[in-house]
């Protein structure tokens, strides 16, 4: 399917990254987002709210943030593809109901643009310190889709991947973004939209009566989906529940229904994952970075370069689910990786793990509001190569 031409601002653009991930979310179809203003991640709907009345949309300020995840979680079973947008601490307050569009494999997307913290910390400076809260944030056992991009253009083009992503798993995924790419105006070239590769909604083909809403088939892992109001009446709960959508408070029940939520991101990984390498055969050391992070490591993997060190690099572009199985066959191969965040060290954890035994991990640590100089990462570099 071909994006919808009211949707999409074709040709070349100067956009910052908020605006670039709100042109992206409306040529990747969404018609609807709920949210509430909080720095820096207004710009996002400030941009959608404006050109939504063009093409149908609808944007809602909610009371809170906890209002706008469950008023996306709703609107996305009417058939309308959602999202939401925020920061930090409305992360936090939408992790309840991000778990439970988890449990009723509710396909919708979260943008967050990171900023420091904890609490209020930096409202308007830089940080990367949500990723494992990504990750990790609401309870339970879940598994999550996770994209960080590294530019504006990359704002456009990841999100209508994000939009992808979340209807072939029915699952939302989260969009990573960082103040830096958000507030980073640079060219941005937007397709046609016969250019534009859109995944529609997959809406069952059953009739009334012999649909049920969490029923899957011959090995498949997502059910099918029916909209709220098309005759359909069916049950949905953030309860455990069985394939009719009825509570099934028992340990089998529990089993069935966590493995087969985890398995559809699981089994499905090397179809997910999303990463660029370089330079990597023959390399003595991994710069393994994301987001603005991988920018600003540039310089410096250039600088050690000209000192004689063989660095290649792995810039994760997809964070979750996390290129297990690629760092392990790597981390045989070379001396050590090198992981700058604008954290005090938390994707490191998933490198370190995956390499343990085989080559040593070097963290990088920034507590956010700017962004490393370049030097601390070439010590970091230079120092694992020996």
């Amino acid at each position: 399917m071909k994006a919808d031409p009211l949707g999409v601002l074709t040709g070349a653009h100067y956009l910052d990254g908020d605006f670039a991930a709100g042109e992206g979310a409306m040529a990747a179809g969404c018609r609807f987002v709920a949210g509430y203003p909080i720095t820096p991640s207004t710009e996002v709907v400030e941009r959608m709210s404006r050109r939504f009345p063009m093409m149908g949309g609808t944007f809602i300020q909610m009371e809170d943030e906890m209002a706008s995840m469950a008023a996306v979680i709703g609107a996305a079973f009417t058939g309308t593809k959602s999202m939401t947008v925020t920061s930090g601490p409305g992360f936090s307050l939408m992790m309840e109901n991000l778990g439970l569009a988890v449990m009723m494999e509710t396909p919708c997307v979260l943008v967050n643009v990171q900023r420091g913290g904890p609490s209020t910390g930096l409202p308007t400076m830089t940080g990367q310190s949500d990723m494992m809260q990504a990750r990790w944030g609401s309870h339970g056992d879940y598994e999550i889709i996770a994209m960080s991009p590294k530019s504006p253009q990359e704002s456009f083009d990841l999100m209508i991947d994000a939009f992808n992503l979340s209807e072939i798993y029915r699952v939302p995924v989260l969009f990573m973004m960082d103040e830096c790419v958000g507030h980073m105006t640079e060219k941005v070239i937007i397709p046609e939209p016969d250019e534009i590769d859109i995944v529609p909604r997959k809406l069952t083909d059953k009739k009334p009566g012999e649909f049920w809403p969490y029923e899957v088939n011959n090995g498949e892992l997502v059910p099918e989906f029916a909209r709220a109001g098309d005759g359909y009446r069916f049950h949905t709960t953030g309860l455990t529940h069985d394939y009719r959508g009825y509570p099934d408070m028992t340990v089998e029940g529990q089993w069935k229904l966590v493995t087969r939520l985890m398995d559809k991101i699981n089994k499905n990984v090397d179809d997910i994952i999303r990463f660029e390498e370089e330079e990597t055969d023959g390399a003595d050391v991994v710069v393994l970075s994301y987001g603005i992070t991988s920018r600003v490591a540039r310089l410096a993997i250039e600088k050690a370069r000209e000192k004689g060190v063989k660095v290649g690099v792995i810039r994760l572009i997809v964070v979750w689910p996390f290129p297990e199985k690629q760092i392990r066959e790597m981390a045989k191969k070379i001396k050590g990786f090198v992981v700058p965040e604008i954290n005090m060290g938390q994707v490191v954890l998933e490198v370190e793990r995956c390499a343990a035994g085989n080559c040593t991990t070097t963290s990088v640590p920034h507590p956010g509001g700017g962004v490393h100089d370049p030097e601390t990462i070439v010590e970091a570099i230079v120092g694992a190569a020996k």
